[in-house]
């Protein structure tokens, strides 16, 4: 058997892990799909109709068009919040002794890592359908073309292998599955301080400059302009910039954290 068989079909073999656990524990995904839910019907219901009005790139005003502008930046807090469980599952494996069997077995090794980041970036769509089938309940009314949705669904995906393997290395790096769970906290605050939720322009001088220079606000625009038609402009390449340069140190990080810590023969 080659070295590249070897590798995908341990590879295969940790998604099937990571799949049923996904299946067995369903309340997780559960749990991270109720959050950017909750946060969908607060902010249209609660917040849209004072909020909804003259926003850029929707027409109308009101619940419908704050819907309307929402949804995109909801979609991208859901797919943060499927990178905070990763980081979760990361550090449960390191510290339950999973990880040590492991070590004794003939396995590819790093297919420990990509078995974790496939399944996670699984989960983070699934999350995704199901909010956006929550969003079109609120009033959301894309008009994209299918090309342009897949071209969406191509953006989130991205945004979710960026996300999952600077989670993964949060993961590894985490002394408890506590703290696995707070250090991915700011990347779920970045995007209230960006165009999720409201216009950049209305904020006030730094904090506007710095939602305008953070990674989420391009990513947020090229989503709705994709789905929404408002114009993109260089939004597009910043966000695939973003995307990359988070994936390349989430990548090199969780390998270098990999070596460190698991993959060296113990003593």
């Amino acid at each position: 058997m080659s070295t590249v068989t070897f590798a995908l079909r341990d590879s295969a073999t940790m998604l099937r892990r990571n799949l049923r656990h996904m299946r067995r524990y369903p309340s997780l995904t559960f749990m991270l799909v109720g959050m950017p839910v909750v946060f969908l019907l607060l902010f249209v219901y609660v917040f849209g109709g004072t909020v909804g009005g003259n926003l850029p790139g929707v027409d109308g005003t009101g619940r419908r068009a704050y819907a309307d502008y929402l949804a995109p930046g909801i979609l991208v807090v859901t797919v943060v919040g499927t990178a905070t469980g990763t980081a979760i599952g990361i550090a449960m494996d390191m510290t339950e002794g999973i990880i040590a069997r492991f070590r004794t077995m003939a396995i590819f090794r790093p297919s420990i890592l990509f078995g974790h980041v496939v399944g996670a970036v699984i989960q983070s769509m699934i999350a995704v359908v199901f909010v956006t089938v929550v969003a079109l309940g609120v009033g959301f009314r894309p008009n994209a073309s299918p090309v342009e949705w897949l071209a969406a669904v191509g953006v989130i995906a991205m945004v979710s292998v960026a996300l999952t393997w600077l989670a993964v290395a949060l993961g590894l790096v985490a002394r408890t599955v506590e703290s696995a769970s707070n250090l991915p906290m700011p990347l779920l605050l970045l995007p209230f301080f960006g165009s999720a939720f409201v216009p950049t322009d209305t904020l006030p001088g730094p904090l506007r400059w710095f939602a305008d220079h953070q990674p989420f606000t391009p990513i947020i625009e090229t989503l709705r302009g994709l789905l929404l038609g408002t114009a993109i402009g260089a939004h597009g390449v910043v966000s695939v910039a973003w995307c990359l340069g988070i994936a390349l140190l989430g990548f090199v990080w969780a390998r270098a954290a990999f070596e460190r810590n698991v993959a060296r023969p113990a003593r």
